[in-house]
């Protein structure tokens, strides 16, 4: 892709000169023509308006060459092989966007962050790290940014109150510390047309009392799983149910990326629960973590987080393909496309460009798709109030060790590729949505049919439930590598749930505790509490109005629920 991209750009120098000379209005109404046209929520008129600016506010870094990455995503390649080239063309200023792995982008800009030498002068970095941001005050406040040393370079267009992502990167000092330029969430994928199969409904309703239908909780999702294991439709063997399970990184985001919520951990809050978030780790008033085990009031090893990973591994290994227990996040993404899955549990809605290209077997021939997303269902210590699974949002970061001006050039690519005339055609390629008044754009209207119920689901008052990690988490590199190893024995059978949590938790305190040493993070840094048992603690969360830690509930198998597809996406229109 950098391959690609650099000889766009060497292109483009030959094609527009260099320097100031090569940047201009026309250029950028080349860029209209050809890339935008009517793809935008502004007018032809505004679209030209917000480029002139960009040309304008560019003047004082025409030549500068600076450098910017991102992991490898669909949106984030578009921009790279286009948007990159076409900033160059329009302002003058040579980008370089790099697509790396998500795990090397995490890993580079800690070594920034620890070494201060500028590797690159713009970040996507995911807002997981926004306590981790807040609290080691390594990278620039975008609100105090805006309003002083980047005001000159600030669109005035950029209208952050249309992100839909900013309550996910501002932190409890009020600060919006990155911009989203990507989001996708986590939902329940299933085979629509097989659970609206007369037959399938008669036999289900038949076997187990009530409708087949979109699982509400655990439960119901068991009994589906259960239902269609083992039956041979289109002359297949269906599976009920898809995961991964090798002891891998990407074993550790299937759970740090909010698993433990749809269970039930933690307590109520969105985007976020507090004072236990859902990795289990409290804060006191004062937002300093306290701890993670339930010892000191945390609930990584609590029943919920138990429960969960047990019900992950039961499923895995009862209604999963056998081979998926040796699969990585990667691998197993493009199974259910192959048309054997029943449903699926945990499923990004990044993968739905690649489920509706045509010929695949879950895609009907006029196009539509033969499956559908929708909120996923809850275990059964969720309540109300709680978030209820993961949004995943990449985020321009700008880190204080990058030079000023080199800064505001990156800071002025940044908005480039969230501008709202770019925003629109963007989002089609990606389906990554990051504005409002995209989501709500007539031509999403018009697509919605064949996206299988992303437009419904991001227009919905469902879509509040869906985060990303929070600012409980004080250091998310160091933490996070924690959960795929934890995890990754239970998988493969050298601990039982609770051992892997009951590890997870003392490991990720450990953590805490050096921070607190150190005192690196200062007065919003790690403060570990006094242990005591679980019925302790869960009397203080009650006192307080607070549930986790919660007590173990005898009866895990709570009574099934599901609802009619369509009806939902009706009472969502309502």
């Amino acid at each position: 892709m950098r391959t690609r991209l650099l000889t766009t750009t060497t292109a483009m120098v030959l094609l527009f000169g260099a320097g100031s000379a090569w940047a201009g209005i026309d250029e950028a109404k080349a860029f209209l023509d050809k890339e935008i046209g009517d793809m935008s929520t502004l007018d032809r008129a505004a679209q030209e308006k917000e480029m002139q600016w960009f040309i304008d506010a560019a003047k004082p870094f025409a030549g500068m060459e600076i450098k910017v990455v991102s992991e490898s995503l669909t949106t984030h390649s578009y921009e790279s092989q286009t948007l990159a080239p076409a900033f160059t063309a329009i302002t003058g200023i040579k980008v370089t966007h790099d697509i790396i792995q998500e795990g090397d982008v995490v890993e580079k800009i800690q070594t920034q962050m620890q070494t201060g030498q500028n590797l690159y002068d713009a970040w996507v970095n995911d807002s997981d790290l926004i306590g981790t941001h807040w609290r080691y005050q390594q990278v620039r406040n975008l609100t105090d940014w805006m309003a002083n040393e980047g005001k000159d370079v600030t669109n005035p267009g950029l209208d952050v109150d249309d992100f839909i992502g900013t309550k996910f990167t501002t932190a409890p000092d009020k600060k919006l510390y990155q911009l989203p330029d990507q989001q996708f969430a986590n939902l329940y994928w299933f085979r629509y047309d097989w659970f609206n199969d007369e037959k399938n409904k008669a036999d289900f309703k038949a076997k187990y009392g009530y409708d087949l239908g979109v699982p509400v909780n655990w439960s119901a999702y068991e009994d589906i799983a259960e239902f269609f294991n083992g039956r041979e439709i289109d002359g297949k063997k269906v599976y009920g149910h898809m995961d991964y399970g090798k002891k891998d990184p990407s074993l550790g985001w299937r759970f740090t990326d909010a698993w433990l919520s749809m269970a039930g951990n933690g307590d109520k809050g969105l985007p976020n629960g507090l004072p236990v978030d859902e990795w289990g780790i409290k804060v006191d008033a004062q937002s300093r973590p306290v701890g993670s085990c339930v010892a000191r009031g945390g609930d990584t090893n609590g029943p919920a987080a138990v429960y969960s990973i047990q019900k992950y591994l039961d499923w895995l290994k009862a209604y999963a393909p056998p081979e998926a227990q040796g699969m990585t996040f990667s691998e197993s993404g493009p199974v259910p496309a192959q048309g054997n899955i029943a449903q699926q549990i945990f499923w990004y809605t990044a993968f739905t460009a690649d489920m509706v290209k045509p010929g695949l077997p879950v895609v009907n021939a006029d196009g539509t798709p033969r499956w559908r997303m929708a909120p996923s269902p809850h275990g059964v210590y969720w309540k109300d109030g709680m978030k209820l699974g993961y949004q995943d949002v990449g985020s321009w970061t700008l880190m204080k060790s990058t030079p000023e001006d080199r800064a505001k050039a990156a800071w002025l690519y940044a908005q480039f590729v969230t501008s709202k005339t770019v925003d629109v055609k963007k989002s089609h390629v990606g389906l990554t949505f990051i504005r409002e008044s995209t989501i709500q754009d007539k031509s999403f209207t018009k697509r919605a049919p064949e996206l299988g119920g992303l437009i419904e689901f991001y227009r919905s008052p469902a879509r509040v439930q869906w985060s990303p990690t929070g600012t409980n988490v004080p250091d998310y590199p160091k933490l996070a590598q924690l959960w795929w190893q934890a995890v990754g024995d239970a998988s493969s059978g050298a601990k039982t749930a609770q051992e892997a949590m009951d590890s997870l938790c003392e490991e990720q305190e450990k953590v805490l505790g050096r921070l607190e040493k150190s005192g690196v993070q200062g007065d919003i840094g790690p403060k570990l509490a006094e242990e005591h048992d679980l019925a302790y603690w869960n009397a203080e969360a009650v006192k307080a109005g607070n549930l986790a830690p919660q007590l173990k509930i005898e009866n895990e198998k709570e009574k099934p629920q599901t609802v009619n597809y369509d009806e939902l996406v009706k009472s969502w229109n309502k």
